[in-house]
């Protein structure tokens, strides 16, 4: 670089900085800024002849005022002609004012852009630094195809200046992040990763920041550098201190350079090649080894450039998950940070050790480590490390230690930051039902949830508790009696209120025989928490009700009193005073083997992929919740599934639905030889039906499901990735009664749904002669069964 001269210390310019620094005012600093504006106006219209120091000065000046905050409209031709002096400091200060103040609009880029080729082509290492540092100072489209194929060419120049080939480097992957499709791939790929094995570990550390960018997009095209990469950083590890001199931080030798050959490897999978790979596993067990070691210097930049080359090398090891014994050194060097007196060194093992614990070679030992971690959850003071250590609890769970790690995010979570409470209790919530060996711990863990942190509990978390109950007949005697003892503390959350009256209004007959659960006092304790909730609330409420005047006969006229009372009759909310009316008169005018119809038990949930994980994951974002693959394989029921019975729709006797169609299970198409309406017959009339030709198509995957009936009444008649169908049916001698239920296995809900039975004439006459009657039950079956 050439040297500065005397003269070009600007004295013009310090001078204006001085006046603007002395300004007492605003307005004064205004009106000294506008003084020299029109000096400079004046000098750039008036003097033709300006040298190259005044227009350097000049265009300092306006440069200046710029970062001040003040526009400038003029100076850009002149800053222009900047670029083809020959002088060092007038094309520094003419590059700098294009890269702060041209923009890619600019007419002037076409000028702009032969200067920066003049340059380049000038093999003054000097003018080509100055030209690609504009280039990537920029890094607009415009600057991409102008210049993205020429760099590569100068990057992989044998004359090349070491210097110019680093800025050759980086200015490129400027270039590629801001418009990939303009950078050609060519000839110059496989050479540009030879640049590893350069003996300047500057155009090294460049050219591997480079490679690791493109090999993300295109593995295969840069899959040599592995081999590459890897001796480089044998040489590196296994070197002294007193090697690398230019490139060593305080006794680290090249830090930066090694954790970016460790992040170029982990764009990989582990090498093929024996000798490779083993010098890899001696690579990362040397760097495990001098973690050991003890430190060369108290400074607090050792210990970070040691750590930093650990934790990639640990990252390393963990994407890979191939060698047992460098995963299990891995973890218990991250163990060692768990107590360390560095905030950042404990926030950064528990993030590791979050990953390591999904490794099947190392959750063995991360197990081992959970004394700490809940000693962390109790004491750490920061809440970020707080948050780690939950998850890492999450990660490490198993039926093992399922009910320990439960119990002491349950504690933690009464003291929990607001910001993650609704987290921990979807963790919660996962864990309870995953590693549930006693369902009765189950529904004590949830009860327990709400108790602590209701706010937080979504609909989900209740939703799950419920179908969990409802589908496992030994646990809803116990569930019952437990809601109702959590009911009779003085406050309850409204979340409680809703599990307790949905349980009591299906299972309470469980309870009742006991006198201090009998009929009335649970009807009395449900009611009592009636004014204090929402209106969603009170409709499940009022369902309840009216089904324990299908379990309870005496109380009915008690739960008569309530829904005459004008606050529910006369209620200004639409829905209450809709159940209300139609509860009442339902009570009034059915017998009771049309109440014991219409408000049945419900029916057990079909299963499904828990909604409480999906919403963790939505959380939490892709690939961040911990033993994803064995959770999706768990498949469990999602309480918002449609639990529906299906109408039947009298008008549709030849023509089958357009939804049927779509899932396969509709009629075949009628032709003139058909034979008459009646034998094209749904699945259902097939049970009745003595002809094979009277059978619509089954869907593919079918014919299983179909077969099961013969000997069971409840089952899944048809299921796919949209909908799962099933049948639930009742005999009673020769009377019989059927009932189909759509779930809706997709995250949106279903428009227009219409679902029509095809049936014979005979059976259609008496479909006809019940409608009125199978109106009203389906009316009231939607309100009684609550959809969840």
């Amino acid at each position: 670089m050439p040297a500065v001269s005397k003269g070009d210390g600007m004295r013009g310019l310090a001078v204006f900085i001085s006046d603007i620094r002395n300004c007492k005012s605003k307005e004064a600093e205004i009106k000294r800024i506008n003084k020299e504006l029109a000096n400079i106006r004046s000098k750039f219209k008036g003097d033709k002849a300006l040298d190259g120091y005044s227009k350097k000065k000049y265009v300092c000046k306006l440069l200046f005022i710029f970062l001040l905050g003040h526009d400038i409209d003029f100076g850009h031709m002149e800053a222009v002609n900047l670029l083809s002096s020959n002088r060092y400091t007038e094309k520094q200060i003419g590059y700098l004012f294009i890269s702060v103040l041209v923009n890619s609009n600019s007419e002037l880029i076409r000028l702009i852009n032969n200067a920066i080729k003049n340059d380049l082509a000038s093999r003054n290492p000097t003018f080509m630094g100055l030209a690609l540092h504009c280039i990537a100072n920029v890094g607009s489209r415009e600057m991409a195809e102008a210049f993205a194929g020429e760099i590569p060419k100068i990057l992989v120049a044998g004359d090349t200046m070491d210097s110019v080939k680093q800025s050759a480097a980086l200015c490129l992957l400027r270039l590629y992040r801001t418009s990939p499709d303009l950078v050609p791939m060519g000839d110059w790929t496989s050479r540009v990763v030879h640049l590893l094995n350069d003996q300047h570990l500057g155009v090294v550390t460049a050219a591997t920041s480079l490679i690791t960018t493109l090999a993300q997009k295109n593995p295969e095209e840069f899959k040599t550098s592995v081999s590459l990469a890897v001796s480089r950083l044998s040489r590196i590890v296994t070197s002294a201190s007193t090697d690398l001199q230019d490139y060593t931080y305080y006794f680290v030798p090249a830090p930066w350079l090694s954790v970016k050959l460790l992040r170029l490897l982990q764009c990989y999978p582990p090498p093929e090649d024996p000798a490779v790979r083993g010098r890899l596993t001696e690579c990362l067990e040397t760097i495990l080894n001098k973690a050991q070691e003890p430190p060369k210097s108290k400074k607090v930049q050792h210990s970070n450039a040691k750590n930093a080359v650990l934790f990639e090398a640990i990252s390393l090891i963990i994407h890979h998950d191939s060698e047992p014994n460098l995963l299990v050194r891995a973890c218990n060097q991250l163990g060692q940070f768990l107590q360390h007196r560095e905030t950042n060194l404990r926030y950064l093992a528990l993030e590791s050790m979050c990953t390591l614990a999904s490794s099947e070679f190392s959750h063995e030992a991360v197990k081992t480590h959970i004394e700490t971690v809940i000693n962390a959850l109790k004491t750490e003071r920061d809440v970020s490390v707080r948050q780690r250590a939950v998850d890492l609890l999450y990660a490490m769970c198993d039926r093992s230690n399922a009910q320990q790690i439960v119990a002491e995010m349950l504690n933690y979570l009464e003291t929990a930051d607001y910001s993650i409470r609704e987290e921990i209790v979807l963790k919660v919530a996962i864990l309870a039902e995953k590693y549930a060996v006693d369902y009765t711990w189950y529904v004590d863990t949830i009860l327990n949830l709400i108790r602590i942190a209701g706010d937080y509990v979504s609909e989900e978390v209740w939703y799950r508790v419920i179908q969990i109950v409802i589908n496992r007949d030994d646990v809803q005697g116990y569930a019952a009696k437990t809601v109702f003892e959590a009911l009779q503390a003085p406050a309850c959350h409204e979340n409680l209120v809703k599990v307790g009256g949905y349980i009591l209004g299906e299972f309470g007959n469980l309870i009742a025989g006991d006198p201090r659960s009998s009929p009335l006092i649970q009807f009395n304790l449900l009611h009592s928490k009636f004014h204090l909730c929402s209106v969603p609330t009170r409709a499940l409420l009022l369902s309840t009700y009216i089904k324990f005047v299908n379990l309870f006969p005496e109380i009915k006229t008690t739960i008569q009193d309530v829904l005459r009372s004008d606050s529910q009759l006369k209620n200004a909310d639409v829905e209450l005073q809709q159940r209300a009316v139609e509860y009442l008169r339902l009570s009034t005018i059915a017998s009771t083997d049309i109440l014991a119809t219409v408000l049945e038990e419900m029916p057990p949930f079909p299963e499904r992929e828990s909604s409480i994980l999906a919403k963790l994951k939505k959380k939490k974002g892709p690939g961040t919740v911990t033993d994803l693959e064995e959770i999706k394989k768990e498949r469990s029921s999602d309480m918002n599934g449609s639990t529906e019975p299906a109408s039947v729709n009298a008008s549709a006797v030849s023509t089958p639905s357009p939804s049927a169609d779509l899932l396969g299970l509709g009629a075949a198409p009628l032709t003139n030889s058909a034979p008459p309406p009646s034998s094209s017959g749904s699945l259902l009339v097939d049970v009745f039906s003595d002809s094979a030709s009277a059978v619509a198509p089954l869907a593919p995957g079918s014919d299983d499901n179909f077969a099961r009936f013969v000997c069971k009444n409840n089952g899944v008649l048809f299921e796919n990735q949209l909908l799962q169908i099933g049948l639930k049916s009742e005999f009673r001698q020769n009377l019989g009664r059927m009932f189909i239920f759509y779930g809706n296995k997709t995250s949106t809900q279903f428009l227009n749904f219409t679902p029509t039975v095809i049936c014979s004439d005979d059976l259609q006459s008496n479909i006809l002669k019940r409608s009125s009657m199978c109106l009203f039950l389906f009316g009231f079956c939607v309100l009684c069964h609550t959809k969840l």
